[in-house]
């Protein structure tokens, strides 16, 4: 068997917060029938406390840790079953995240314009990195970070600034089924 033909045929969604990652991978899983794990849910259960929580007590290397981790694991259990991640929007950080991501699936980069993303994350305390006196100056610093990473890794780049999360569904379902029917 070729490398080619071993891919996993999982989903796996990347992006800056209030991208729609998580509203899109639920909208996959009631499509699909396939399990969503998000990374950050996951790691909150796991932790018992909540990614503010961890950034505070912790500092944000350890979160790091604790999601480079858990990738190893679901990359060590990829062909068991099929799945959508959605993982955290810095995920992307760490060179060995971006090879165990490659390795997963088929890989969507979500985006969107920074207005879009500080008016969906303004009201929400849950984002360590935006509690800052400047949120829109911290957004674009870490975009123009990412940015050249999430292309890295990608598959598909969708902007879900102009679209439902249906649309946004059905475009990646597609593009996965050639994507998948490719690498046979």
């Amino acid at each position: 068997m070729n490398e080619s033909t071993a891919t996993p045929k999982n989903i796996v969604l990347i992006g800056f917060m209030g991208c729609g990652k998580t509203t899109v991978g639920r909208e996959l899983q009631q499509r699909l029938g396939y399990p969503l794990v998000d990374m950050d849910q996951v790691i909150e259960e796991r932790t018992g406390k909540s990614i503010p929580a961890i950034f505070a007590e912790a500092g944000e290397a350890a979160f790091r840790e604790m999601e480079t981790s858990l990738l190893k694991e679901i990359t060590a259990q990829a062909g068991s079953e099929r799945r959508i991640i959605s993982t955290g929007g810095g995920i992307v950080g760490s060179e060995e995240n971006r090879t165990l991501l490659k390795q997963l699936g088929y890989v969507v980069w979500l985006c969107a314009p920074i207005e879009v993303i500080l008016e969906r994350t303004s009201k929400n305390r849950n984002r360590p990195l935006l509690q800052t006196e400047d949120p829109a100056a911290k957004i674009q610093l870490l975009m123009d970070q990412r940015y050249p990473l999430y292309e890295e890794v990608a598959h598909l780049k969708l902007d879900t600034s102009g679209l439902d999360f249906s649309e946004l569904a059905t475009g990646i379902l597609e593009c996965a089924r050639y994507f998948f029917t490719k690498q046979v």
